[in-house]
């Protein structure tokens, strides 16, 4: 009798305890692939497209990523956390790059990240 109800005591354990590990999802509006190209021209007239890429997912993680034609010239993780409408990005591993504070707009043609001076950092794939 005790063999049956301790082994059923551990069923009803493990069983709570996999329903409470559950993650719930982040449905943050900046979670996805985010981009901004520039097309430069070098001294020998050839022009190079230079693209930055933000790819954001939902534990608050993303990664970085500067693109020059098919190279990648730099990769780093980073870490981003929102405060109102606010979003910090903070860079793991590059000691000159500054921290982006920035927001979420929208326009008629695409959303788009605004940094804190009005400029436009980047823009939805």
């Amino acid at each position: 009798m005790t063999k049956k109800f301790l082994s059923l005591l551990a069923i009803c354990a493990i069983v709570f305890l996999a329903n409470c590990s559950r993650i719930e999802q982040n449905t943050d509006p900046i979670i996805g692939i985010w981009s901004q190209s520039d097309l430069t021209v070098t001294e020998s007239s050839s022009k190079q497209t230079i693209r930055k890429e933000w790819i954001f997912n939902d534990v608050f993680l993303g990664r970085y990523h500067e693109i020059e034609g098919s190279t990648i010239t730099l990769k780093t993780d980073f870490n981003w956390s929102k405060q109102d409408d606010v979003y910090t990005v903070e860079y793991k591993g590059l000691e000159g790059k500054p921290n982006n504070i920035i927001t979420i707009k929208s326009s008629e043609e695409n959303v788009y990240l605004q940094k804190k001076d009005g400029a436009t950092l980047a823009i939805r794939e």
